[in-house]
């Protein structure tokens, strides 16, 4: 069976920056398959490699900076990761998940497959509530997410 592992990550002190803990805070109250692990790796950067690395699918989940509208949501795979073809996530961490990412390939401890949700914020104000939009795009995830595990 596919080990898999879903990583929310931001900062849940700004609004929609959070909308990646959030997923996983939701996604934590669930029944899960037994090779589903789920973790809030807030800002955590370099630090949350453990969390993933040895897996064979990881699903990402936080804010992206890009064009479009405020909650649309954007799904990504791992060469747009690593190939630096997304736009700089939001995220105030020192070292971003795509240097993240790189590490664990050079250790040769990235995951097979990785697949990224990113929404647009509406809003980075200090508040540990999503806006109108942030929830909406959550939902959006999250129907999203339930769909890749009644498939793989």
């Amino acid at each position: 069976m596919k080990q898999i592992v879903i990583m929310g990550i931001g900062n849940l002190l700004l609004t929609d920056e959070g909308i990646g803990v959030h997923a996983a805070k939701e996604l934590a109250k669930r029944e899960l398959p037994a090779n589903v692990s789920v973790y809030d790796a807030g800002t955590l950067g370099l630090l949350s490699a453990y969390m993933y690395e040895g897996s064979d699918l990881l699903i990402l989940i936080d804010a992206v900076d890009t064009q479009g509208e405020p909650g649309q949501v954007f799904r990504y795979c791992k060469d747009d990761i690593m190939l630096n073809r997304i736009p700089v996530k939001l995220s105030p961490h020192q070292i971003g998940f795509q240097e993240t990412l790189l590490v664990s390939e050079l250790r040769g401890q990235c995951p097979a497959e990785v697949i990224f949700f990113g929404a647009i914020p509406a809003s980075l104000d200090p508040s540990v509530e999503l806006s109108a939009k942030g929830k909406k795009a959550l939902e959006e995830i999250l129907k999203e997410v339930d769909k890749l595990l009644t498939t793989i």
